[in-house]
């Protein structure tokens, strides 16, 4: 168990408690679509290739490969960033840590399955990418909470606005724990489709090292909760937001690890290549490069798995 493991053992079981009532506060949005959107038709940078430079970041060992954050910069615009995320070798998938068999007994007497989480913290290129400061990559073997929802085999990919140092100080210990989770984000700086991972009313659930989730109502895989059965798809991919103590603290694209290693077999170059728009906020609470879509493909020429928040563009 990593060290930052036994700080989210506390405190977090309120998550799958809270997402199973989710649906309440979604009545509120009951006019809104609830398909997801289509895909984009491009990726970022898909046209002057010549012109994008990548940068990686340090490597760290995942499974049997390794883990690097990437940005790409065009040059045509005096090296403006264009996207940001993780890549992944093929060996990276392989000899990953199998599931916890103590996971489900302990979530079964009350507790939580976040103990089965295997945490990597990344830092970005040298050069970077304002507003983001460090991606935290979450390995879950047996998914998690709630059950029958997020128990797939998945990959967590957490893009921290906030430095590793803030991250640290989301504990259960902190006297002002649940004030910190209370103050939310002010509404403009909060996406269209999203709500709080609570019912009305409720304290905000914050999971420890992270903070409070924010879900997109749309979500197929959360529909037979908001009592739409024939709208619920299995969960393979979704996109969350996290905020703590009054801001934003992370965008978080979660994938399951079968629908990752589906893309380099995908004939079809848009599912190769799968660029899915994300709702975004009025405003930001921080000046920076911030994304309209999020990209999952595999990547022949480098032959990498890549994760990332694209086609960002600038905000203040």
């Amino acid at each position: 168990m990593l060290p930052d493991q036994t700080s989210r053992a506390k405190g977090t079981n309120r998550r799958a408690a809270t997402l199973l009532t989710v649906g309440a506060a979604a009545a509120a949005l009951a006019t809104l679509a609830v398909t997801r959107p289509a895909p984009a038709s491009s990726a970022a940078g898909a046209g002057d290739t010549a012109s994008i430079q990548r940068q990686y970041g340090p490597a760290m060992r995942v499974g049997n490969g390794q883990a690097r954050t990437y940005v790409l910069y065009d040059r045509r615009s005096g090296g403006a960033p264009l996207e940001v995320g993780i890549a992944l070798d093929e060996r990276a998938f392989d000899g990953l840590p199998a599931p916890n068999p103590q996971a489900a007994a302990h979530a079964n007497a009350g507790g939580h399955e976040h103990l089965d989480n295997h945490v990597y913290l990344l830092d970005l290129p040298a050069r970077g990418v304002a507003p983001f400061k460090f991606v935290e990559l979450d390995w879950n073997p047996g998914g998690h909470e709630p059950p029958g929802v997020y128990d797939e085999p998945h990959f967590d990919f957490h893009f921290y606005t906030v430095p590793a140092s803030v991250r640290s100080t989301i504990v259960p210990s902190d006297s002002q724990f649940q004030q910190k989770a209370d103050n939310l984000p002010p509404e403009r700086e909060r996406a269209p489709f999203y709500a709080m991972a609570a019912p009305p009313g409720a304290p905000a659930p914050a999971v420890p090292l992270m903070g409070v989730h924010w879900i997109d109502t749309r979500s197929p895989e959360l529909q037979k909760m908001f009592g739409n059965p024939a709208a619920w798809r299995p969960f393979t991919t979704t996109f969350l937001f996290g905020s703590w103590d009054g801001r934003v603290t992370f965008l978080e694209p979660m994938i399951t690890r079968a629908h990752i290693l589906a893309k380099k077999t995908a004939a079809d170059p848009a599912v190769r290549d799968e660029v899915i728009p994300v709702p975004t906020a009025p405003a930001v609470g921080a000046a920076g490069y911030y994304p309209s879509a999020y990209r999952i493909a595999w990547d022949a020429e480098a032959e990498e798995y890549h994760i990332a928040l694209t086609r960002l563009a600038r905000r203040d």
